[in-house]
């Protein structure tokens, strides 16, 4: 086996469950990739409308309506060592409105959602403020990376 077959990459699987327009799928392969920061794993990532984010955010959340991303973290038994992070959830419709009221361009609020998906799964959350205050920081570097600017800026 030679060094470039036998080298491990990461693999995010991508569908996309809905008509309303978003990124490419290269694009948010490589939103996916930049967020997990060289560790090797394996995520799903679905684009759903806003009846599917809302049934799913009412089931995990007991929360009404749709939200913009949701992740769903997976922990293999300790026996069974896996690379599959999870699952992230990202509602289209939500997240271009989202865009446009803040006065955004919708590929980069779809980006800081791919990656605050994504963070989740490595375990990072915003439930404290020290932990939000990690996880920003944690996203703006990776999206001024990407070539996007602070996402909780005003501008």
């Amino acid at each position: 086996m030679n060094g470039a077959s036998s080298r491990k990459r990461s693999r995010v699987e991508i569908q996309i469950a809905c008509d309303h327009p978003c990124p490419p799928r290269p694009k948010l392969r490589q939103w996916a990739i930049a967020a997990l920061e060289g560790e090797i794993a394996e995520i799903s990532l679905a684009i759903v409308g806003e009846e599917e984010m809302a049934a799913l955010n009412w089931r995990f959340r007991r929360r009404e309506g749709p939200t913009n991303v949701l992740s769903f973290p997976f922990a293999a038994p300790s026996d069974l060592p896996l690379a599959f992070l999870g699952d992230v959830v990202i509602c289209a419709p939500v997240v271009a409105r989202e865009a446009a009221a803040y006065g955004k361009a919708e590929s980069a609020h779809f980006a800081h959602m791919v990656v605050h998906g994504v963070l989740h799964l490595r375990g990072f959350d915003h439930l404290t403020e020290e932990q939000a205050e990690a996880m920003e920081g944690r996203e703006r570097e990776i999206l001024a990376r990407l070539g996007f600017q602070d996402p909780y800026s005003s501008q």
